[in-house]
């Protein structure tokens, strides 16, 4: 291994990081963006990227509620990881389980784009918005979360899955007559440079969004401290508190991919609003409330390169430890407020309607 010096000065060491991504277009343009940010950071250093394709890119003939994996489009990125193949693999947040295996950790947060949802129209629909389409119209979507929103909004609306990348979904609602328009993040349509086929944004008192959505997340080997220490640099603080705050609440209530949860975030005047709700599959059942926290900024108690503490899968050197438990606490309350209003129930019944479909 090889000292290399960061642009401020300090020292870590490597010789050639190995990166790990999916195959897709959009995995890739995600990690490059990341391989990118570092590289100007640390500029002695050489960055490979590998991809692979994972489990949720092999099975596209079933909606991802039904599959029962976990960890769809992870698990063999953190297979190459654990036995050393690669040294640090970058994620839409939003793929990653609230638990992750031992060993592993995410070690930085990036800032985050806009995480709401966006319509994309049949091109025969072009200047509609979803209220205007004509009854019985079918919108693509393979999320339960955008699904049960949408479906209590617009009655007059039908909702089938669609799986596949972006360009698969894109093609299909293109040059198909199946669908007159598919609910996709506006994240990653922004990424692939598609902003054009954005016919509407959801805001979230139509559709709030999924835990996670909008941020990349790098995770590393919790134990790899140099490692560790070069993806830190690369911190949004105020998208790592949402984002912890966002998997609290997901992992309370034992969220996932097979029920309807959603969430909305943010910070004003060192204040951290947290909007989370569940849904029955149709929408008709709703628990939805709103929680505040202060978050201190201060540098008492940051988290060192030795500490084991994680937040929710998340570990974030330099950042004050009042602030991080006051982001996790603050979605573990939220989720107990729902629990005791009956969410457990209605999510229940959701997981069991979504494996009898």
């Amino acid at each position: 291994m090889e000292n290399f010096e960061t642009q401020d000065g300090s020292r870590t060491t490597s010789n050639v990081i190995r990166v790990g991504t999916r195959k897709s277009q959009l995995a890739r343009i995600q990690t490059d963006s990341v391989v990118e940010m570092l590289s100007k950071k640390f500029p002695s250093v050489r960055f490979e990227i590998v991809a692979m394709a994972t489990t949720g890119d092999k099975i596209l003939d079933t909606a991802l509620s039904k599959i029962g994996e976990k960890s769809l489009f992870t698990k063999e990125l953190e297979n190459a990881l654990e036995r050393n193949e690669v040294d640090l693999v970058v994620h839409s947040l939003k793929d990653l389980p609230t638990t992750l295996p031992p060993g592993f950790t995410v070690g930085a947060v990036c800032t985050r784009e806009n995480p709401y949802d966006a319509v994309v129209f049949h091109p025969k629909y072009y200047g509609k918005m979803l209220d205007s389409l004509p009854a019985k119209s079918v919108i693509g979507t393979s999320s339960l979360r955008r699904a049960a929103q949408l479906k209590k909004m617009f009655p007059h609306l039908e909702f089938r899955d669609i799986r596949g990348n972006l360009n698969t979904r894109l093609k299909k609602l293109d040059e198909q007559q199946d669908f007159s328009a598919i609910v996709l993040a506006t994240a990653g349509l922004s990424r692939m440079g598609w902003e054009s086929r954005i016919g509407q944004i959801l805001s979230p008192d139509i559709c709030m969004y999924a835990v996670g959505q909008g941020a990349l997340a790098v995770e590393v080997r919790a134990k790899d401290e140099d490692i560790l220490r070069m993806v830190s640099t690369l911190n949004d603080l105020q998208t790592v508190l949402r984002c912890i705050a966002e998997r609290a609440f997901m992992k309370r209530l034992e969220g996932g991919c097979s029920v309807p949860v959603a969430v909305h975030t943010v910070i004003e005047d060192s204040q951290l609003y947290l909007t989370g709700a569940v849904y029955s599959l149709d929408g008709s059942d709703c628990l939805k409330e709103t929680m505040q926290t202060c978050l201190f900024f201060t540098q008492e108690g940051v988290e060192g390169p030795n500490d084991d503490t994680q937040h929710v899968g998340i570990t974030t050197l330099g950042v004050s430890r009042n602030a991080l438990n006051a982001a996790e606490r603050l979605g573990n309350e939220l989720a107990d407020l729902l629990l005791s209003q009956g969410a457990r129930e209605i999510l229940v019944v959701a997981r069991q309607l979504n494996d009898a479909r």
